[in-house]
């Protein structure tokens, strides 16, 4: 009988109706469509404009979706995670929030931030509390208006980030599928380089802050890209090698989608061909810890049982890893 694993049976998405394109970009800053695909692979973001709505809104969206897809009863979920940059407060935890508004009233539920690898981390983490056999239903969101923290007068940022969420139930597989590895990273050098100054334990805000600006992203993008580059290549061929697979044992690479040219450094680096490269950021921008599951719900039909999957993130902090996944079931 093989160990028990955690494996995914079925995924959701949501992302809002209003659509920034890199022409009404053009409009806001210096800045002009062929620049921002040419450097980024992005054609346009989604953004949740309406008043009052934050990131569990679109949590809850996506995790509705998925309960309506897959039909499964949110009483009988353990746990939600919400992965997430953007929580709705600083203190109340997102996940609370939206667990209740889904009818998981049995389960517990808190938040987890790691910049873009906060779903990665996830799955980590709800992976292990299966594995573990304490828990046997996980629902992992991850999501983030990032349009909340982005200043757009700042031609490095907001191009990049979009809103969005996406989600994946969690639960045991005795057949050998699911997630088989991981090897995560981190290192506190990142700090200096993307960061939002203000608004922690270190600067609170202020009058002062808000002026200044301080509440917003700041990404050295030269730094961030160099690392990202190195980074996420790195650990996408270290699985690989652990695992003793060859490029023709991959289906699917599922990267990140920080910069076209970071995904592509990274398929190249494990040596796959475009073609078994999920590619979604054209549509969508950065969504920060969205990304993933964004993936995940826009090829779900493409995927078979059995399937080998290489995910690959990397995060303010830094924070980077890759995770080495069997699919569970045909769409």
């Amino acid at each position: 009988m093989n160990r028990l694993k955690a494996a995914i049976t079925a995924v959701g998405a949501y992302v809002p109706e209003y659509i920034l394109t890199n022409q009404m970009l053009e409009t806001m800053v210096d800045t002009n469509d062929e620049w921002i695909t040419s450097r980024t692979g992005i054609k346009q973001r989604h953004i949740l404009k309406e008043e009052g709505k934050g990131t569990s809104y679109l949590a809850i969206k996506a995790a509705e979706d998925l309960l309506q897809k897959s039909g499964a009863n949110p009483q009988e979920i353990d746990m939600v995670i919400v992965a997430t940059a953007t929580p709705d407060l600083p203190v109340a935890a997102t996940a609370a929030y939206v667990a209740s508004k889904i009818g998981a009233i049995n389960a517990f539920s808190y938040d987890l931030q790691a910049a873009c690898s906060s779903f990665l981390y996830g799955m980590s983490t709800a992976s292990s509390y299966i594995e573990a056999g304490r828990y046997k239903k996980i629902l992992l969101i991850g999501a983030d208006k990032m349009s909340s923290i982005i200043d757009y007068t700042d031609r490095t940022t907001c191009i990049i980030f979009g809103d969005g969420a996406g989600a994946v139930l969690f639960e045991p597989n005795e057949e050998g599928l699911g997630l088989q590895d991981e090897y995560l990273r981190s290192d506190g050098i990142g700090r200096d380089f993307l960061k939002i100054d203000a608004g922690g334990s270190i600067l609170p805000a202020s009058e002062e802050t808000v002026k200044n600006k301080q509440h917003y992203v700041y990404q050295d993008g030269k730094t961030v890209f160099k690392f990202a580059v190195s980074n996420m290549a790195d650990v996408a061929e270290r699985i690989m090698v652990r695992n003793n697979l060859t490029k023709d044992d991959i289906q699917w690479l599922v990267p990140h989608q920080a910069n076209k040219r970071i995904i592509d450094a990274t398929a190249n680096r494990v040596n796959l061909d475009s073609s078994r490269v999920m590619v979604n950021i054209e549509k969508y921008g950065n969504t920060t810890s969205a990304t993933l599951p964004l993936l995940l719900n826009d090829y779900e039909k493409q995927l078979k049982k059995g399937d080998n999957l290489i995910f690959a993130a990397f995060g303010g902090g830094f924070t980077w890893g890759s995770i080495y996944l069997k699919w569970a079931y045909n769409a």
